[in-house]
């Protein structure tokens, strides 16, 4: 038995039904996990989906069908909620805690946390960061490559940086 002959024949055979079904192309480890089991496995709501690079930290709680892309920070240390019918885009990244002071005062001062609050029915673009403290709220759209430090208010369009 060979055994990297199989794994490249269950890979191919992998990557066929994943074309086949939605079309995409997936790295070996989302062909070999189930996004919907991932989300449900950190106790997401239900018909919620997470990829299985997306790195999760502390206390994070998420609604029902929302959407985490692929090379998501999702960072629970101070808490983070994320509503329902939440759409993550790709390579978004969201705070709950900085190192700033603690690494300015050579580690005198604490690490700061806040907590930090995605609104139901937000839809974050690719690449977009939003820092601890924040709250955006329901049915919000944020631009790809935005930096949100700010809260933003229901119903609202940003595109760009919030600057407190």
């Amino acid at each position: 038995m060979d055994f990297k002959k199989d794994l490249l024949e269950v890979l191919s055979d992998l990557r066929s039904s994943m074309k086949e079904t939605f079309d995409r192309h997936v790295s070996i480890q989302d062909l070999l996990s189930d996004r919907w089991e991932t989300a449900k496995f950190y106790g997401f709501g239900e018909g919620s989906s997470c990829y299985n690079n997306v790195l999760i930290i502390g206390d994070v709680k998420v609604g029902r069908n929302t959407w985490i892309g692929p090379n998501v920070i999702l960072d629970g240390t101070g808490g983070l909620e994320i509503g329902d019918y939440a759409s993550i885009s790709a390579g978004v990244q969201i705070y709950t805690h900085n190192t700033v002071d603690y690494s300015t005062s050579l580690g005198e001062n604490p690490i700061d946390v806040m907590p930090t609050t995605i609104g139901n029915g937000v839809y974050l673009g690719p690449n977009s960061v939003v820092q601890m403290g924040t709250t955006i709220g329901d049915m919000s759209v944020i631009g790809a490559m935005s930096f949100v430090n700010n809260d933003i208010p229901k119903g609202s369009k940003w595109y760009g940086t919030s600057l407190k």
